[in-house]
């Protein structure tokens, strides 16, 4: 917690540390050669020597280092790749996992979770039972020793310290199954036995086997077959859609959530503040940050600013250059700062998921807030969705299609989209501008997805589990026409 409250006060200089650090180390390798990192005296330096990075031009390094070359992005062997498919890209990324960002940046994420989590709680007992670690699975590497590629949460799982496997479910076998609907069943079983005192996972995966446990127990409540549940600890998606059914799960008034934001790429924020929404900026973690201001004009270009630079309340693409080899990477995530004494901020969704089709600017941090206004007035619950544009129909008329699978429907469907629609339209002025009177964009049309839609369709993808989750917003109707098919079916 020491080290903590470094956050607070002296995060310019935790940042430019890490810089200096990530440099020094890097200087010998291929690209550090490359890019002048020896010659490099400050931020100045870095950006003038060194540009801006998507997977598509580190691909061809990361391949060789997968194949087993030494020095190439990082110092010497790189054995472990987190395989993320993106939200928009259907193609798969190889992430690497060096030694050094395995445990500087992933697990001291954990460590750091846990100690904000009992600084916040001094009365936890969170070390008397078990923890339920949820996870994904991995596969050889071009079948090089000991080099795995996988899900970020089954590299972390196999890389654990061995003495954490003794507080922790599942077995390690059946963490790493890569069957999720084997997986899910056999979790079940072999937690709803054990003391578990906290979760951690994907929201939806997680519900998925709380489910099949209430299932297997016939219990009504969570605290029911595990009276001493304290906190889940939470990340991949947003919270927003599942928290009511989470509540209507778990009724003990002394359950806790804690939001964090750990991706292939790194372990970047954490929920200091139960109060607050809002994440704290992990500094010292070896990810340096840069953002690209979005000026309120999603997935165009702008100008790049370090920490120091960032303001309040503006819509950034986040950079990050780490201790696992990527320089100036363009992660896909949009943040929105909301105080930059400590540095806090929401995600306000990705540079590729989102509509502007017409001009009309919507991100997923708008869609998220619109749907929880609407389930707040209905009652209605809403488990996955996804929207999508309509660019003219037979009657030449432009809009929104959302394709939503309701956990709970609301009673009148039209008026849903009504509270929708107008919510969506006092979040985003280009939205409520291209909505002004049916003109540009009409109104925005809701399709009721049948039960288990969205994870049928993972489920054909291959992408049932794990960190996998359902794109919210795109620019382009490809996958909600999949979709709208397999709900045919």
């Amino acid at each position: 917690m020491r080290e903590l409250e470094q956050h607070q006060t002296h995060g310019e200089q935790l940042q430019r540390d890490v810089l200096r650090h990530l440099l020094t180390t890097a200087r010998n390798t291929e690209y550090g050669r490359q890019h002048g990192f020896a010659t490099i005296k400050g931020y100045d330096d870095f950006v003038k020597l060194n540009p801006v990075n998507t997977y598509e031009e580190l691909k061809g390094a990361i391949d060789r280092m997968r194949h087993g070359e030494h020095d190439v992005l990082w110092p010497g062997r790189v054995k472990w790749y987190a395989k993320s498919s993106g939200t928009t890209n259907d193609k798969s990324k190889f992430i690497p996992v060096s030694s050094e960002g395995l445990q500087k940046i992933h697990y001291a994420g954990g460590y750091d979770s846990v100690a904000l989590y009992l600084r916040n709680n001094p009365q936890s007992r969170l070390f008397d039972g078990r923890a339920l670690i949820l996870g994904g699975s991995h596969a050889p590497n071009y079948n090089l020793p000991g080099s795995l590629v996988g899900d970020l949460s089954a590299i972390l799982i196999e890389n654990i310290n061995p003495l954490a496997n003794m507080v922790r479910v599942p077995k390690k076998q059946t963490a790493l199954l890569s069957d999720f609907e084997l997986k899910r069943d056999r979790i079940a079983r072999e937690a709803m036995t054990k003391n578990v005192t906290n979760i951690s996972g994907v929201p939806s995966w997680m519900l998925s086997v709380l489910n099949r446990m209430m299932e297997l127990t016939g219990k009504s409540h969570l605290e029911e077959v595990w009276p001493n549940l304290e906190v889940f600890f939470h990340g991949g998606v947003a919270f927003t859609p599942y928290r009511k059914q989470y509540e209507q799960l778990i009724t003990s008034p002394h359950m806790h959530y804690m939001e964090t934001y750990n991706a292939s790429e790194g372990f970047f924020g954490l929920q200091d503040d139960p109060s607050d929404k809002a994440m704290m900026l992990m500094l010292d973690y070896g990810v340096f940050y840069e953002f690209e201001d979005l000026s309120g004009n999603t997935g165009t270009d702008g100008a790049i600013v370090p920490l120091w630079g960032v303001e309040k309340d503006k819509n950034y693409a986040m950079l990050i250059s780490t201790s696992c080899g990527l320089w100036r990477y363009k992660i896909g995530d949009t943040i929105r700062f909301t105080s930059t004494n400590p540095y806090k901020f929401v995600i306000s969704g990705r540079t590729k998921s989102f509509i502007n089709a017409f001009g009309e600017e919507l991100i997923v941090d708008n869609a998220e807030q619109g749907l929880a206004y609407a389930c707040e007035q209905t009652g209605a619950e809403v488990l996955e969705y996804t929207a999508a544009p309509v660019f003219m129909d037979a009657h030449a008329k432009c809009r929104h299609q959302w394709l939503i699978e309701f956990s709970k429907s609301p009673s009148d469907l039209a008026q849903f989209a009504t509270l929708l629609d107008r919510r969506l339209q006092q979040l985003n002025s280009d939205y409520e501008a291209k909505r002004y009177k049916d003109i540009t964009l009409q109104h925005l049309e809701i399709v009721t997805a049948r039960e288990g839609l969205f994870n049928d369709w993972l489920k054909l993808r291959g992408k049932l589990g794990g960190q996998h989750k359902v794109p919210r917003l795109s620019n382009d109707r490809k996958q909600i026409e999949e979709l709208l098919r397999l709900n045919e079916k």
